[in-house]
């Protein structure tokens, strides 16, 4: 027996969600010139390019996109595609969904080696029973739920096409 999911967000949604953000983004960082946006291998790549389009169509602002890739159950090794000065930067750590926090915070870890002008974070779903002390800056929607359940943010190519309960 095929189980039915219980979406959260269809497509529709999420792209008003996305438009929001942008927004936000550009809002809180109304001074700024260059952003940074970090997507988190692989979901968080996918909004950090959609976000950085939106972004670029509301505002004259320049923003760079890189990936941040680590094994999630043991984050010793975090890669970044790209090795720079992250020095008086605004840097935007995005992920689709926040579990226990851990990835999150994890993400940060290799700015710090920096002196950032802002570290912020975006996710597309938080959860609200974080096991970790962090709390994304940005939310597209936030959701009280289960710790057996999970959110699960599916995506068909460059597009994010819904997120269930699962």
């Amino acid at each position: 027996m095929v189980k039915e999911k219980r979406y959260i967000l269809q497509s529709d949604i999420i792209e008003k969600k996305l438009n929001r953000l942008a927004l936000e983004i550009i809002e809180n960082n109304i001074e700024e010139k260059e952003l940074v946006f970090a997507g988190i291998d692989e979901k968080g790549v996918l909004l950090a390019k959609k976000l950085q389009k939106l972004v670029k169509k509301f505002a004259d602002v320049k923003v760079e996109l890189l990936t941040i890739k680590f094994d999630k159950a043991k984050p010793t090794e975090i890669e970044l595609s790209v090795q720079g000065n992250f020095n008086d930067k605004v840097v935007i750590i995005m992920d689709d969904v926040t579990h226990s926090g851990r990835t999150l915070l994890y993400a940060i870890k290799p700015f710090l080696a920096f002196h950032p002008k802002k570290i912020q974070t975006l996710v597309l779903v938080e959860r609200s029973h974080t096991q970790f002390p962090i709390s994304a800056n940005y939310k597209g929607l936030s959701l009280a739920t289960t710790l057996q359940e999970h959110i699960i943010v599916e995506s068909a190519g460059d597009t994010i096409t819904g997120a269930y309960l699962a």
